[in-house]
């Protein structure tokens, strides 16, 4: 893989940016810049360096195709190479595997929807009380355990298939706590709202307490998602994303430290019932699937494309900018 060197800057005046010649693009300027900041972070807490390392060279070049809308005549750029860290907390792997989790539902999704013709749809957060970062791991422990309780409570019985995954945010008001929460989707009959089945939010929270053992929980949220299945889809997306946002890990870097090590190998999703299989896979994914998802397909007819274009990473201005050296010929 080809890379620009200091001679290369130093003889060429500047190179054009990903963002100037695609605007649309410029999302890759703000992700990788995260990924850099991230990166400089643990380097300089000299921990968690084999991340640090990983992530310094994560998406350093990348390769776009030309594409021409026969209609309009407009160029649109769409990815065809890049290598990723694939490191867990990296912000730039995080954003694909996102993507990739929900190409891989909305592929899951047809036969369960065929299965369950009449299936509903209910998104659910669970919380706890804050607590100091570092009783994270121990709180996170808990909180699994409480929701193998709760799936058994007969309330829930009703609940055909579900997905969860852990969020964790950092509390504004105290330096050092941390607020970790479940998101949740439901998959439910049509009865769950109505009749015998129907329970109350404030029951639901009496259940997340008793399960927890915790009467100070101050609040549960359980709603219908409106609007069918595409809303379901966008809300699922929503849990498919940060276990914790960049912006709250470069926010605070001991924070984020003590973060990291409390969560290190715990899975943050989870999935039962109908919806169990709709995840498989969730931890091997390859650069192909991370580069080809459902709003970048893998090209039926490479030939058709235009030239691909090189863009590497500017690290000292955090901008992705033309690097000709890499530019190769269509596929086809």
């Amino acid at each position: 893989m080809s890379h620009p060197t200091e001679k290369d800057r130093k003889n060429q005046s500047p190179d054009p940016a990903l963002s100037d010649y695609s605007p649309k693009d410029a999302q890759w300027d703000d992700v990788r810049a995260s990924t850099e900041r991230v990166s400089q972070m643990l380097y300089r807490a000299g921990e968690f360096e084999s991340w640090a390392h990983r992530m310094h060279d994560c998406t350093g070049l990348l390769r776009f195709a030309e594409l021409a809308d026969t209609s309009t005549g407009e160029i649109s750029l769409k990815l065809r190479y890049a290598e990723f860290c694939h490191a867990r907390h990296c912000p730039m792997c995080q954003m694909r595997r996102s993507i990739v989790y929900r190409t891989r539902f909305l592929e899951f999704l047809p036969q369960t929807l065929s299965e369950h013709p009449n299936a509903r749809w209910v998104y659910l957060t669970l919380t706890v009380p804050n607590m100091p970062v570092e009783s994270l791991r121990e709180a996170l422990r808990d909180m699994n355990k409480a929701w193998n309780k709760f799936t058994q409570r007969k309330e829930f019985r009703p609940v055909s298939g579900w997905i969860r995954t852990t969020e964790v945010t950092r509390e504004k008001h105290r330096k050092g706590y941390a607020h970790p929460h479940f998101h949740c989707l439901l998959m439910v009959p049509p009865s769950f709202f109505n009749g015998k089945n129907y329970t109350k939010q404030a029951r639901w929270l009496e259940i997340w307490r008793e399960c927890m053992r915790d009467d100070s929980i101050e609040s549960l949220d359980i709603r219908a998602v409106k609007g069918g299945v595409e809303k379901a889809l966008l809300d699922a997306v929503k849990t498919f994303t940060y276990s914790v946002k960049p912006e709250v890990l470069e926010a605070d870097p001991d924070w984020a430290l003590e973060y990291f090590r409390q969560v290190h190998k715990l899975r943050f999703i989870a999935a039962g019932g109908a919806l169990k299989d709709s995840i498989r896979r969730v931890d091997e994914m390859t650069d192909e699937e991370m580069i080809y998802t459902d709003d970048n397909p893998k090209p039926e007819e490479p030939e058709k494309e235009l030239r691909q274009l090189g863009y590497s990473w500017r690290r000292h201005e955090l901008k992705y900018r033309r690097f000709t050296k890499a530019d190769r010929a269509s596929e086809g």
